[in-house]
């Protein structure tokens, strides 16, 4: 497989640019917005609100936005959407600064948001493989990662910075950002691909689901990942574990919170160096069953040190995981079908990560933080031994050049 080069790919680095800018934009806004709300409510609900109203236009919109990205250009899907998103930050910037904004508006634009993005995240996903040779697949999937695990970092540290400077602050330059998102993914050359455009249909709309259930290795690469997800959220009780188990303050909550994603930009830049060029289905189930047991170590652990390094071994597995699931999506399904497929795989992934929170919170309140890691671990453990038997054909995956 040759080695992937940035520079000798135009198109892909523009791709890379828009995604980064717009996800920095998204997560900054969002914790802008946590702030803003509760800064006004002082109300925790109001926070899990903010959460929901993003959640529900993903869920509502899941089928039209796959059926959308496969009738129509993709660049031009991601531009409006890229619009939109500078368009409704921008209107919260000016809002907050002259003071009209009420909090029932902001909920609204960020229910627009959540609609934009519910559009944006599967279309750019079925993008990708249009702009580089199947080869290189693996290598572009994992440099994509590598930077959006950085964009995920950077994006909520710029958002809470800017916010001390001046609430409107965050807001303004998360409009730029969409805005530059918004050229660059303008200016990825048009793909040789003409959308041959169809009237929605029932059948149409839900083809990404039947075009899954009919694919027994994307069937079972899509539900590992969303029941190992589901189950093991032990991420999610951060906080109970820095304060009651390792009796350290807000300082080891922060190293804690960036120890997996460490492991993740870390492993990515592995995977673009060196792909994957073998065995890769043993290797995803073997990449889970190590989330598994990083899960298991970081829920018994009461050392920080030990903590940290399994947070930052269950963020590289993870990200082995995503690099393998990501390029079976995108190789084994036709770009005539890639925008309904990664809409049902941009849901599935939504769905494990919103209830895996709520299911260790759940299993938190019953067993405690760490009986609820224990419990997710080993049920990660459980689901991967089951779904080797269930399907042998993903065990069988040897290769991920198309």
């Amino acid at each position: 497989m040759p080695r992937m080069r940035l520079r000798d790919h135009a198109s892909f680095q523009r791709f890379l640019a828009s995604r980064v800018l717009s996800s920095m934009a998204f997560q900054g806004t969002g914790i802008a917005i946590g702030w803003l709300v509760y800064d006004r409510t002082h109300n925790a609900f109001d926070l899990g609100l903010i959460g929901l109203v993003q959640f529900l236009p993903m869920l509502v919109l899941t089928f039209v936005v796959g059926h959308v990205a496969d009738q129509f250009d993709r660049r031009r899907i991601g531009l409006i959407c890229q619009i939109v998103e500078a368009s409704v930050v921008a209107i919260i910037a000016l809002g907050v600064w002259q003071g009209w904004l009420s909090t029932p508006g902001i909920f609204v634009a960020v229910a627009v948001l959540g609609a934009a993005q519910a559009f944006e995240r599967p279309t750019m996903a079925a993008l990708l493989p249009g702009l580089m040779p199947s080869s290189m697949l693996q290598s572009a999937i994992a440099i994509s990662t590598s930077f959006m695990q950085a964009a995920f970092i950077a994006g909520p540290t710029m958002g809470g910075l800017l916010y001390g400077v001046h609430p409107v602050a965050p807001f303004a330059a998360a409009a730029m950002m969409f805005l530059v998102a918004s050229l660059c993914v303008s200016s990825i050359a048009k793909a040789e691909r003409v959308p041959v455009r169809s009237k929605p249909t029932l059948s149409s709309v839900f083809a990404g689901i039947a075009f899954i259930h009919s694919k027994p290795v994307l069937l079972g690469t899509i539900s590992l990942d969303l029941f190992a997800v589901l189950l093991g959220g032990a991420t999610a009780l951060l906080p109970m574990f820095a304060r009651d188990i390792l009796h350290a303050g807000p300082w080891a909550l922060g190293l804690l919170r960036a120890a997996p994603a460490v492991g993740a930009v870390t492993m990515s830049l592995v995977l673009a160096r060196f792909p994957l060029r073998h065995n890769v289905g043993k290797t995803m189930l073997g990449a889970v069953a190590l989330f598994g047991v990083a899960t298991l170590v970081f829920s018994l652990s009461s050392n920080i040190a030990l903590s940290i390094a399994a947070l930052v071994t269950l963020g590289a597995a993870d990200t082995v995981s995503v690099v393998i699931r990501s390029s079976l999506v995108q190789l084994l399904t036709p770009d005539e079908m890639r925008g309904r497929v990664n809409a049902v795989n941009s849901l599935f992934i939504g769905t494990s990560n919103q209830l895996g929170e709520f299911e260790s919170g759940m299993a938190a309140a019953l067993l405690g933080p760490v009986g609820a890691g224990v419990f997710g671990a080993v049920g990660t453990l459980v689901i991967v031994a089951l779904w080797a038997g269930l399907f042998p054909s993903l065990r069988k995956v040897d290769t991920l050049e198309g």
